[in-house]
């Protein structure tokens, strides 16, 4: 007869492409876990998974497995919790990790609605990631999903990305692709961080390859770009979210409209507080206002 902890445990190797990634964020053993798949396996009959030097790769029968039975221990998951929140520890503070301008424009609108008190934290999605490994912070939200494990992750909404220039910056019109790219390049960009964040990305997408550019600003901070864009300082990629005061208001202008991004941005939580109602409740309040 097959153990639902089987069920459990391939599942988790499928998320992590790793037997000893199940292992830690089941908080289990190596041979224990190793031991759910082979005897899961004995029972279909045939291998769940290539294995090889690097990851487990699934197979078909994996794959389809897996897409059969995610929903259903998901579900079965979600009924516990409804018996079991009463007994579960619950948070008297929580602490949110967010990027400024997410924590502006997202969490604070809605401060109000939670249940808890609340204590928050600033930083990039690198420094985020290592306040929620290291229990710092109970939740993210964060723009980069990273493979680390006993970490979760949950979509809250996809952003996108446009090309915001001083209201008054000449722009060449009717240019194609190629000429895009070469009057950008000619441009004073004011960089999130020195990597080009987001930048990178717009450039391969769009003129398939890397920017040459050094910024002539860097400023972590969204908010703080607009303004200096206002201002006259230079140009740079920012939210259409982010858009709408300085767009009424007539204070920049979205230039190659046809030129933009998208970019996803994500809660993440430890896998051992997936079940607290204050992490649930935070989530929910986030996800409905989106």
């Amino acid at each position: 007869m097959i153990d639902f902890e089987w069920y459990r445990s391939f599942i988790y190797i499928y998320k992590y492409n790793s037997v000893s990634e199940a292992a830690k964020t089941r908080i289990m053993t190596q041979p224990a876990m190793s031991q759910h798949l082979a005897s899961l396996e004995a029972e279909v009959g045939e291998p769940l998974f290539i294995r090889t030097a690097r990851k487990m790769v699934p197979t078909e029968r994996g794959k389809e497995l897996y897409s059969q039975l995610a929903p259903l221990v998901e579900s079965l998951e979600a009924a516990t919790l409804s018996f079991k929140s009463a007994s579960l520890p619950t948070l008297s503070i929580i602490r949110i990790g967010s990027a400024i301008e997410n924590f502006y424009e997202i969490i604070l609108n809605q401060l109000q609605e939670f249940k808890t008190n609340t204590v928050s934290y600033f930083g990039t999605a690198d420094e985020l990631l290592e306040l929620l490994k290291e229990g710092t912070v109970d939740i993210i939200i964060t723009s980069k999903k990273f493979q680390a494990p006993g970490i979760e992750y949950v979509p809250l909404f996809e952003e996108e990305f446009v090309i915001v220039a001083p209201k008054h910056l000449e722009i060449e019109e009717g240019i194609n692709n190629e000429e895009k790219e070469k009057w950008l390049s000619s441009q004073n960009w004011i960089s999130y961080g020195l990597e080009l964040p987001i930048i990178r990305r717009f450039w391969r997408e769009h003129f398939k390859k890397r920017p040459i550019m050094k910024p002539i600003h860097v400023i972590p901070n969204l908010h703080m770009i607009l303004k200096a864009i206002e201002n006259g300082a230079g140009i740079s990629l920012i939210p259409t979210y982010l858009l709408r005061n300085s767009m009424d208001e007539a204070k920049s202008k979205i230039i190659f409209e046809d030129l933009k991004v998208k970019n996803k941005l994500l809660i993440a939580y430890q896998t051992k507080d997936k079940h607290l109602p204050e992490i649930n409740d935070f989530i929910q309040k986030i996800r409905n206002q989106w």
